[in-house]
């Protein structure tokens, strides 16, 4: 692929900017995690239960998903900067429908449609695949992440604050307003980067075998799964633990969730600098090493009776700086596979991880009862780190055989 330099901002005569990219990677995650502090109050107001209320990231999870698959054939025939203004415009209806809802009902059907925003995450990587080689592309698409970093990392805190002192509403509006700002950005910066070639959905889909059939496309699709696995099941019972078993209040426990979002944060900007150097694959090693090291550690601690909140969630920045390193490596190894498939590699691969997140998340909300401590769920995080760098061991040793 040829690299295009030419970028003047807020010109969408050109591709867009960084930050655009950046913006479009980050209203996502803020939609998912920004409220979880808040869950009680909202289990309160909507009469429901906190374990109910936080089958709402499930939810939004599973949604997240079908978008995915949906937005990457779509962008590949219709553009990325279509699909980019649309999925805003849903968004930030469904973003207002959660605010005037009366019932669970209706804000899960809301919660549900809100993700289509998951689409813009598929739009920045393909757009990186579109203009960027593959050499470079897990470095840029790294910077990129730290829009998903910084997003999960400010959005809890922000999130408990304004929920305690506004109500749980105040978290939306503010996404509401988020969403605006991206779609002024991307109506005026993004210019459309999806290649020219001839065919439509009918000549895609008969391209699909070549993409499914490729090991190494797999491979990097369910190393980044379990991966983001860890992250989906703390997102999913980190709640439980911060507010049932250590009795955090929402302020401190919106602090608490920041930490792995920092470790992301860390991870990026390591992965953006070192990732060309290195290469793919080994970055995907390293990350998936301090994954497993930062959950084997913390799970002993609570074996040992030695685990506290601070141990707990102070561990997650490891699983952060993991998830950081590993999954900005993996996206480009999935683009690299077949780059005139890049929308739907990167649809499919984010709707594989989104998917398996939305399962272990709701899994993680049933593990967890009256009497849990966190080793169910350090348990579960760990076994998922295994299973990751297994795959990523075996993937990296068939590409030295072929």
């Amino acid at each position: 692929m040829n690299e295009k330099p030419a970028i003047h901002f807020l010109d969408n005569s050109t591709q867009p900017s960084m930050l655009t990219l950046m913006l479009l990677a980050s209203i996502s995650p803020l939609a998912m995690n920004s409220f979880l502090p808040t869950l009680d109050i909202m289990a309160v107001f909507f009469d429901t239960s906190t374990a109910i209320m936080g089958l709402t990231v499930g939810v939004y999870l599973g949604s997240s998903a079908i978008f995915q698959i949906l937005a990457g054939p779509l962008s590949d025939n219709i553009g990325r900067r279509t699909v980019s203004i649309g999925a805003l415009i849903i968004f930030i209806a469904a973003s207002l429908g959660c605010i005037y809802s009366t019932n669970i009902e209706s804000f899960m059907l809301f919660r549900a449609i809100q993700a289509a925003s998951a689409c813009l995450m598929v739009m920045a990587r393909a757009i990186v695949r579109d203009t960027t080689s593959t050499r470079k592309s897990g470095a840029k698409i790294a910077y990129i992440s730290l829009g998903m970093a910084i997003s999960p990392m400010l959005g809890p805190a922000l999130g408990g604050f304004l929920g305690g002192l506004f109500g749980w509403e105040a978290n939306f509006w503010l996404i509401v307003l988020i969403g605006l700002l991206t779609l002024l950005v991307v109506y005026l910066d993004q210019g459309e980067t999806r290649p020219k070639k001839s065919g439509g959905f009918r000549h895609q889909f008969q391209s699909y075998p070549e993409l499914l059939s490729s090991s190494q496309f797999w491979g990097y699709c369910f190393a980044s799964a379990f991966a983001a696995g860890t992250f989906f099941s703390f997102l999913g019972g980190g709640t439980f633990v911060g507010a049932v078993v250590y009795s955090l209040s929402p302020e401190v426990l919106g602090l608490y969730f920041a930490i792995p979002a920092f470790g992301f944060f860390l991870g990026t900007i390591f992965a953006g600098k070192y990732s060309t150097l290195i290469g793919i694959d080994n970055m995907i090693v390293i990350g998936l090493g301090i994954l497993v090291l930062g959950l084997s550690v913390s799970l002993l601690l609570s074996f040992l009776g030695l685990g506290t909140a601070k141990t707990f969630f102070g561990f997650m920045a490891l699983v952060g700086l993991g998830n950081g390193i590993c999954m900005p490596n993996a996206t480009a190894g999935m683009l690299a596979v077949k780059p005139s498939l890049a929308g739907a590699a990167s649809g499919l691969g984010g709707s594989m991880m989104i998917g398996c997140g939305a399962l272990l998340s709701i899994l993680a909300g049933f593990i967890l009862t009256d009497g849990s401590t966190d080793i169910q769920l350090l348990i579960m995080m760990w076994f998922l780190s295994l299973c990751a760098i297994f795959v990523a061991l075996s993937t990296k040793l068939k590409s030295k055989l072929q």
